[in-house]
């Protein structure tokens, strides 16, 4: 057998946990480059579409419907890859560059190389199905990192938070350099220019990002951090996903807690969408955002208060608790919508500017906090796993989540100019410069806080009938010591 690396270990709970460094986590955390800038940038697919293409607003809508659904296709398959992927350089460090390298060529190709060039429908669904690919690559890997890097149930939520800093932190700064930084320069409006710069500065952002994550995760990307805890190795098999779900409780759960509330959160950060709120009802685009990035700031705090509880009372009690935290602060969002004139939030200093701050802030820590939970509780269910069949197949769980995700959430685009085409987008998109009709108003509110309610809602039903508790996980990391040490033993 193999020589075992001695990563930092920890002694509790009566169970030799695993420990990453904490330099380990915060280059490991630096996957939000890559994948953060990469969804900055595809927000804008819609203006690329009809910009570059000539596409209208409603087949925009049904070809990022279709390759969501590709996307969510790809994902379990590319757990056969996983399975196979073992070089002299590792598997996860293989699999990000890669990935990353396919969809930088898609992304180029859509945004930049073909774009305005005379190209229709089908160049732009050819290059946005070589993004999916590449995408579902580096972040089907990403999404296996937690579990591998850390079995400690009081370090995995400490993962979570420079996962979830990141993940909110470098939207922030892309939006900042997007539109308060970027747009300007080009008018004031999404035009081809724009676009064509916007994909540069998003792709360079990313490439940092996964040069980052494979020195962080270096040191674990060695076969020994891949075994099951039973002496027949078997090749992987469809039956395998199918296993997975049908039998595996608290993926279950996850997969209509995540499912839901992502789908909401996708389309509400829709360009589109946004467009809607601080282009068109506060009336001013750059201090809009600009506004959003004064109170992300403050709430990543919020990521380390999330940590702590979900490290004293278990990822499944954290979901629940800062969901219903989530739901009481959008209904006074949107109540405070309802009181004002939103123009008001667009001058500098104003009492409804400041509320609109604080409300913000306390939005965005709830659902930071969520999101801490939810990488924490991830990579439970990946160990639930390891207890139940003995397999140690992250990719088998994350892919089999995230195709049911992505059917799902494929929506988020249709639903999104579906709002939009509504009130009479139907040929062009949204601009900051057009009028704040009734119509704007409520589509706007219904996706902001509308959809947002229905999927935390859908959450609390799912998580009363999952069984990872943190008690029962703790009783599930000493059922897999004691059968890798049997196992151990017999060799």
């Amino acid at each position: 057998m193999a020589k075992q690396p001695k990563p930092t270990q920890s002694e509790i709970d009566g169970v030799q946990y695993r420990r990453a460094k904490t330099w380990q986590i915060i280059l490991q955390a630096c996957n939000a480059l890559v994948g953060m800038s990469v969804y900055t940038l595809i927000g804008m697919a819609s203006y690329s579409a009809s910009i570059g293409y000539g596409i209208s607003t409603a087949i925009v809508g049904v070809i990022l419907a279709g390759t969501r659904i590709l996307d969510g296709v790809t994902d379990p398959l590319l757990a056969f890859v996983y399975d196979r992927v073992n070089t002299r350089w590792g598997k996860l460090r293989v699999l990000m560059i890669g990935g990353f390298a396919i969809e930088a060529v898609g992304l180029l190709c859509m945004f930049n190389f073909l774009s305005s060039k005379g190209f229709g429908v089908l160049t732009f669904t050819a290059m946005y199905i070589v993004y999916v690919i590449g995408y579902t690559i580096t972040n089907m890997t990403a999404q296996t990192l937690p579990a591998i890097m850390s079995n400690d149930p009081r370090q995995r939520p400490t993962i979570g938070v420079w996962t979830t800093a990141m993940n909110y932190l470098v939207p922030m700064i892309m939006s900042m350099v997007l539109n308060v930084v970027l747009l300007p320069m080009f008018g004031g409006e999404y035009n081809q220019g724009f676009l064509s710069a916007a994909c540069w500065v998003c792709l360079g952002m990313g490439a940092v990002g996964t040069l980052l994550v494979c020195i962080g995760i270096s040191e674990y990307d060695k076969p020994e951090y891949f075994e099951g805890t039973t002496q027949k190795k078997e090749p992987l098999r469809p039956k395998d996903m199918l296993d997975v779900l049908a039998h595996n409780r608290p993926l279950q759960c996850y997969i209509a807690s995540n499912a839901s509330d992502k789908i909401a959160q996708q389309v509400a950060t829709q360009s589109i969408i946004q467009t809607l709120l601080n282009g068109i009802l506060i009336g001013n685009m750059g201090l809009g955002t600009i506004l959003t990035v004064i109170s992300m700031l403050p709430s990543i705090a919020f990521a380390a208060v999330g940590a702590r509880y979900v490290g004293k009372h278990g990822s499944k009690k954290g979901i629940v608790t800062w969901t219903c935290v989530s739901m009481a602060v959008a209904v006074v969002t949107f109540a405070f919508f309802m009181l004002i004139d939103p123009r008001r939030i667009g001058q500098m200093g104003s009492i409804e500017m400041i509320a609109y701050v604080l409300l913000t802030l306390a939005q965005n820590g709830s659902n930071m906090c969520i999101t801490t939970a939810n990488t924490s509780y991830m990579a439970d269910t990946i160990d639930f796993e390891l207890d139940r069949s003995g397999k140690y197949i992250p990719a088998v769980v994350t892919g089999t989540y995230s195709l049911i995700d992505k059917l799902i959430t494929s929506l988020s685009a249709v639903i999104a100019t579906g709002a939009v085409a509504l009130i009479g987008y139907t040929a062009t998109m949204p601009q900051p410069t057009d009028p704040a009709t009734s119509g704007v108003f409520w589509v706007t509110m219904a996706v902001k806080f509308g959809l947002p309610l229905i999927g935390w809602v859908i959450t609390l039903i799912a998580m009363r009938g999952c069984p990872l508790s943190k008690e029962e996980m703790v009783n599930v990391q000493k059922r897999i010591a004691e059968k890798k040490a049997a196992l151990q033993a017999e060799q």
